[in-house]
């Protein structure tokens, strides 16, 4: 029962507090509608689509309610380090790790208060998942397109109030964006209505309209004139100390800096160990008697030659070999009996268009939002436009050979990023698609790639199998280089060195290495160390039981168990065959 009667007298400050306590222990479900509510935007980006009609308030109030919720939510949980493999302990262990990074995110870093971006970006996603949604009716539309209006005026004034002290930097590009969105509602929101079949807007909409830009102009006009700005450059490196923070909350491990770059380095010695001997044979097979079997760095780049020969001339032929090789690799899952693939597929593969930026020269995996009702699934693949110059497409293409995608399929695609996440879709559990354990996805991935290639995949071409152990080596390489850059102080050229040189990097790959160690420290660390623990698991179930060793049943009991701690596993694994 709620406290209503108390909530009646109190100061406003707590009146709104008080839609979030309860005298009954907070739930899973408890926690997901409070996140609903706070985040509208985030939900409705997850697929939740009754949450369209809310928008963000990012007041001290409001977020001040918010971590008095989280606080009060963290002292329910049960206790977490012995979850043994039950569904309860491991959603409370995603929502503790949840709960964790929300205090710290609004304690801390108080982006309401910091930063300008964070209104700029509210701002420019606050019309186009209304005009984009096709669930809706245009009467919906226009009642949801009004109220955004006044919310929209809400949160800039809500910004001339709290903004403080922030990066000249980061000023200066959301003044763009801010700019954008002025001239949008001064010059465009009326075409795009009617592009959307809106013909009748809401009572007084020009005024309001000329509402919202005046407020949007007055927020401009604040960060201009009269926010203090700090005009020193943005420091994006953590320190040792907010990295291991970081690093301890990601993992939820208490595992320190220097033992993942010591973990980290082992492996990238080990591994090199494994080019050599994998280079040195096939070059003695391919090339007899024409060269010193004891250079092995000349085998190696004999090797890595040939593997980079073996390219794909530009994107349409690309994309022909990729759509040919998903085809194969669903096949040889289903001919190994490695894992069972879904029904059916919802997978489309395309190019990366250039509008994606840095993205395009990647490549990446779109899912769909775990609980989006048409769940297609969509591979952008790495690409360059034909009209740049031949010596930079060479290079490219180059770094994305066919047996360098040969393997990486395994890994993007089947069992990879597009089966683990369309068949964790479909778990019970909606914290686990909300809230899920990080370096889980990565570390699957990698790991995948692994199964894969020792039950025989391209086991004909002995370059694929040197394409995976260079792409074993470039995940350790991230691992270490993120521990390096944010600890130790490691500069951009210093990481280009030690990555082409030590870890044999592919050009395009040591290219676009440093931006995402700058982006997502954290994240970079999941490929080694998810797939290390994926890997030891593995060993330790083949070890309990035998000759009982079901790899079907193991892969597919992680893909449905969903994104959780990679350790749980073990306790889950002795639920579905004890010991």
């Amino acid at each position: 029962m709620k406290p209503l009667s108390i909530c009646l007298v109190i100061a406003p400050l707590l009146l709104t507090t008080c839609t979030f306590l309860h005298e009954d222990p907070l739930s899973e479900q408890d926690y997901i509608a409070a996140w609903k509510k706070f985040y509208p935007s985030k939900a409705l980006a997850q697929g939740m689509h009754d949450v369209i009609f809310d928008y963000e308030d990012p007041s001290s109030e409001r977020v001040l309610e918010w971590l008095d919720f989280n606080r009060k939510m963290l002292t329910q949980l049960p206790r977490t380090e012995n979850a043994s493999g039950s569904s309860k302990g491991i959603n409370a262990r995603l929502l503790k790790i949840q709960i964790q990074k929300e205090i710290q995110y609004w304690e801390e870093e108080m982006p309401h208060i910091t930063s300008a971006s964070f209104y700029a970006r509210l701002i420019d996603r606050a019309l186009d998942p209304v005009f984009e949604a096709t669930f809706l009716t245009s009467s919906d539309k226009v009642e949801i397109i009004c109220s955004r209006l006044q919310s929209i005026q809400d949160l800039c004034l809500t910004g001339n109030k709290l903004l403080e002290e922030m990066k000249k930097e980061e000023v200066l590009k959301s003044l763009e964006l801010l700019e954008k969105n002025k001239v949008f509602f001064e010059k465009e929101i009326s075409e795009k209505m009617k592009q959307a079949g809106i013909q009748k807007p809401c009572y007084n909409f020009e005024a309001r309209v000329q509402s919202t830009v005046a407020a949007i102009q007055r927020l401009m006009d604040y960060l201009r004139n009269d926010a203090l700005v700090d005009d020193s450059p943005a420091n994006t490196i953590l320190g040792r100390e907010a990295y291991a923070r970081e690093l301890k909350n990601y993992l939820d491990q208490p595992v320190f800096p220097e033992q993942l770059a010591d973990l980290a380095l082992k492996e990238i010695e080990e591994v090199r160990g494994l080019i050599e001997l994998t280079s040195m044979e096939y070059v003695k097979k391919e090339y007899p008697n024409q060269f010193d079997p004891e250079d092995k760095q000349a085998g190696v780049r004999l090797a890595f030659d040939d593997m980079e020969k073996d390219a794909p001339a530009n994107g349409a032929e690309y994309l022909a070999f990729w759509q040919d090789l998903a085809e194969d690799a669903m096949e040889f899952i289903e001919e190994k009996n490695i894992a069972t693939l879904p029904e059916f597929q919802t997978l489309r593969i395309i190019p990366a268009p250039e509008s994606a930026g840095p993205a395009a020269r990647i490549g990446w995996v779109d899912s769909a939002s775990p609980f989006d009702p048409n769940p297609v699934t969509t591979l952008y693949l790495p690409n360059i436009p034909d009209t740049f110059p031949a010596e930079e497409r060479k290079d490219f293409w180059s770094s994305f050979n066919k047996p360098f995608n040969r393997m990486i399929v395994i890994h993007e695609l089947f069992p990879g990023h597009y089966m683990q996440i369309k068949i964790s879709r479909e778990t019970p559990h909606p914290v686990r698609l909300l809230f899920p354990y990080g370096p889980y996805f990565e570390g699957w991935a990698s790991f995948t790639e692994e199964v894969a290639l020792a039950a025989g995949w391209e086991k004909e071409r002995p370059l694929t199998y040197l394409a995976h152990l260079r792409k074993r080596l470039e995940n350790a390489n991230r691992a270490y280089t993120s521990v390096m850059v944010h600890c130790n102080g490691w500069d951009q050229e210093k990481v280009m060195q030690f990555s082409t040189e030590t870890s044999l990097l592919a050009p395009q790959f040591a290219k676009s290495l440093w931006g995402r160690l700058m982006r997502s420290p954290m994240q970079m660390t999941s490929y080694f160390y998810g797939g290390m623990q994926f890997r030891a698991l593995q060993k330790a179930e083949k070890d309990r039981l035998g000759d009982q060793f079901d790899l079907l049943l193991f892969m597919d009991t992680i893909m449905k168990t969903g994104p959780v701690p990679i350790e749980e596993f073990y306790d889950v694994f002795k639920m579905v065959i004890p010991d």
